[in-house]
């Protein structure tokens, strides 16, 4: 008790008596205007915590990433269950000093500073958040390894892991006055760690009745973990439940409309927590405004634009599933990638490809790329409407440094900035090292030089009007598509150019996204600059050897992983990330957008949603100035609206009812009518839900389904809706399996 009360008057130490002049009233209200620069933050405990969170949630993720319900874990789980371990520490370590020699260097640190304290904390998670987000170059080494059987050396898989996290260090430094210092870049998504920091570091007695805020973790952790074998194991179709299709079992269009899996998922639901959170994060830990945006566009998109483009039979729609990411024949059965790529370039074959014809897709998956298009111009036409004036404004003042609110003053007063050197010499090793990793070992990745440093100039050019609207709605577009449209012109046939290309364009500027964020984290925990620096250069460095590491062996041990002709019934391993990764290598990077999107495809249509999404925020933009005072009509935001399904697939419809369902019921109803108990609970029981399944996960993998032990076979043993006809084309004489039937 007593290290708790002197923590907490270590944290309310006023450094000053300004004024609180930061223009963002959510800010003033949740981030503390104090600061105490003596309190110690990178600490031996800080080490410690921070390497086992980073390494327990990179694994973990990487593991989930694999399954069918792909689990995302964030950061606030380890925030949560670090707080324990780290005053267990401050109880029993000892406070001996430890003094080390390297060379004619001389350091020493204790083992033991004291009372676990915020600012140790501020830095674990942030050591743990290096691994939340998936690493997207492993997406690459499994399609090499489980979808086209090729070979791929190890450590050129390792450095293309390594530079793609690494390169985004660099836009990140470029851009830290615009993004994070600058009062009007608040990142929300911040002020849900600082509150549940300061919630966790007040001194809380029990309240008469209740549970603190530790019991309560502990009690949903335990509820989560016992309950999550039964979707895991024991249940698997629990995952998602369509009444329609156990109704109507023999109609492909009620079937269609009724499948959360397959179809629109009108009347589906799932009882499972990976359900709700695996593809879309913790609906809990998202703004209210954003879940509305975001289920606005999903229900425009799904059940509006997609009926009607469907069954009008557009771009012979009815040939195909209604929702699918794979790739077709004219005729409706899959496409014969093998019969268009040379096995020994592992190049595009055009005599194979004029065998095979035309690349055919469904008519979901061509408004995905379409919508896709728009959502970039909108982006950039919404930064322009909404905050041209202000980048313009900022710019000139960062210039002269004649901006900033009391946090940035505090920072700027009380520690040493990182050099700016520091991020620009990164960048050019991070680079140089990419580009040897992809001309060397053979040229198996096939990018040249070039293409790296193209990659690099689009990651640099998107970041900060992406960094604008992340830092502003929680929410961001990628360069995926663009990424993929601009080398596939340039660098057509070589699907391996195409999707390394993309990772470090997209990628790059995502992990800058991620840097920017956790620096205005720090920036508001007022933790030294140069203290976040190092923590955020090793943690990704550990993030990435462990993502990496993680799939090599799962890929090794784990017989036909991402191959549903060879998974066992009932097995989770379907990959349903990487599958849509792998469709989107051959779209863009064997057959190629000239021949999909350009003068020589089918889809060439798609092309005028950029001009769409160019126009899309106008309308918005002339409301908000007609009517000032409807603040409502700031909220919506066309590129998040358009961007919407931008995770189908491989999330589903089921994905998003029961993830905007739990969101709204609670960033709304509770959070309206039970304020108090939101404030103190609602964090802290997303982080204990998610906790509970990974943990679950976890046990059960190692324990049976390691061992081949799977559950007792039965209609509910099929991780699957029960809705086998939603994927079937309706097109009359089209015959594709012997589930299907033909229509005439």
């Amino acid at each position: 008790m007593a290290a708790n009360v002197d923590q907490e008057a270590s944290f309310e130490k006023a450094t000053n008596d300004e004024i609180n002049d930061c223009p963002i009233e959510e800010v003033r209200l949740t981030v503390p205007t104090t600061d105490d620069p003596d309190i110690p933050a990178l600490t031996f405990r800080t080490w410690v915590l921070g390497f086992l969170s980073c390494i327990t949630l990179a694994f973990s993720n990487q593991f989930f990433g694999y399954r069918q319900n792909a689990l995302y874990i964030s950061s606030i789980s380890a925030q949560i269950v670090v707080l324990p371990l780290g005053k267990l520490m401050a109880s029993y370590l000892p406070k001996k000093v430890v003094k080390m020699r390297i060379g004619r260097v001389k350091w020493s640190f204790s083992l033991n500073p004291g009372p676990f304290n915020l600012k140790e904390h501020v830095l674990i998670t942030i050591f743990a958040n290096s691994s939340s987000n998936s690493v997207y170059a492993v997406n690459i080494i499994t399609i090499v390894k489980a979808f086209y059987h090729r070979e791929l050396h190890p450590l050129a898989a390792l450095m293309l892991t390594q530079t793609t996290q690494l390169m985004g260090y660099g836009w990140a430094g470029l851009f830290r006055k615009f993004l994070v210092d600058s009062p009007y870049m608040w990142w929300p998504a911040n002020l849900v760690q600082v509150s549940l920091f300061r919630a966790l570091h007040e001194d809380e007695k029990r309240p008469k009745g209740g549970m603190t805020r530790l019991q309560f973790f502990l009690t949903v952790f335990i509820t989560s973990f016992a309950y999550y074998i039964v979707p895991n194991y024991l249940f698997p179709s629990i995952s998602a439940i369509s009444f329609i299709c156990l109704i109507y079992k023999n109609s492909v269009t009620a079937q269609q409309i009724g499948s959360g899996v397959y179809g629109l998922g009108i009347g589906s639901f799932g009882l499972d927590w990976s359900t709700v959170a695996g593809f879309l994060g913790s609906p809990l830990a998202t703004p209210g405004f954003a879940i509305i945006n975001i289920m606005i566009g999903f229900f425009a998109i799904v059940y509006i634009m997609l009926p009607i483009a469907y069954w009008t039979n557009s771009y012979n729609a009815k040939k195909f599933p209604i929702i699918s990411s794979h790739v077709f024949m004219g005729n409706g059965s899959a496409y014969d990638v093998k019969r268009v790529l040379d096995p020994k370039s592992f190049t595009f074959d055009q005599k194979g490809y004029d065998q095979v014809g035309q690349l055919n897709l469904s008519v979901f998956f061509v408004l995905m790329y379409g919508l896709s298009f728009a959502t970039l111009a909108a982006t950039l036409s919404h930064v322009a409407l909404f905050h041209g004036r202000t980048i313009w404004r900022q710019t000139k003042a960062t210039f002269r440094d004649q901006y900033g609110d009391i946090h940035t003053r505090i920072m700027k007063k009380n520690y040493k900035a990182v050099p700016e050197w520091w991020f620009q010499v990164m960048l050019v090793g991070v680079i140089g090292i990419a580009i040897f990793s992809c001309e060397g070992f053979g040229k198996q990745l096939q990018l040249p030089y070039w293409g790296v440093l193209l990659a690099a100039g689009l990651a640099f050019l998107f970041t900060l009007p992406i960094g604008i609207i992340a830092a502003q709605t929680n929410q961001g577009p990628g360069l995926n598509v663009i990424t993929e449209l601009i080398i596939g012109y340039i660098y057509p046939g070589r699907p391996l150019a195409n999707v390394a290309f993309k990772t470090y364009g997209y990628v790059s500027m995502s992990q800058a996204i991620m840097f920017l964020q956790d620096f205005k984290l720090g920036h508001y925990m007022k933790i030294p600059p140069r203290s976040m620096f190092v923590i955020q250069l090793v943690g990704t460095i550990v993030a990435s050897s462990v993502y990496f590491g993680t799939s090599w062996w799962l890929l090794e041990t784990i017989d036909g992983i991402c191959d549903l002709t060879k998974v066992s019934e009932g097995s989770p391993w379907t990959c349903p990330g990487d599958d849509v990764f792998y469709n989107a290598s051959i779209i863009w990077g064997v057959v190629g957008p000239l021949r999909m999107f350009g003068r020589l495809g089918l889809y060439a249509k798609m092309n005028y949603f950029f001009l769409v999404g160019l126009l899309a925020p106008v309308p918005v933009w002339i409301l908000s100035k007609a009517y000032p005072n409807k603040t409502w009509i700031k909220l919506i935001n066309m590129p998040i609206i358009i961007g919407a399904t931008g995770s189908m697939p491989p999330a589903r419809a089921v994905n998003y009812l029961m993830w905007g369902a739990v969101g709204i019921a609670f960033n709304f109803i509770v959070y309206r009518r039970y304020k108090r108990w939101w404030a103190r609970h609602n964090y802290v029981l997303s982080a204990g839900l998610d906790a509970g399944v990974a943990f679950m996960a976890i046990v059960a993998y190692v324990a049976l389904q390691g061992r081949n032990i799977e559950g007792v076979n039965w209609w509910g043993l099929e991780l699957d809706d029960h809705c086998h006809l939603a994927k079937c084309p309706t097109a009359p004489r089209v015959h594709v399996n012997d589930v299907c039937p033909i229509f005439t």
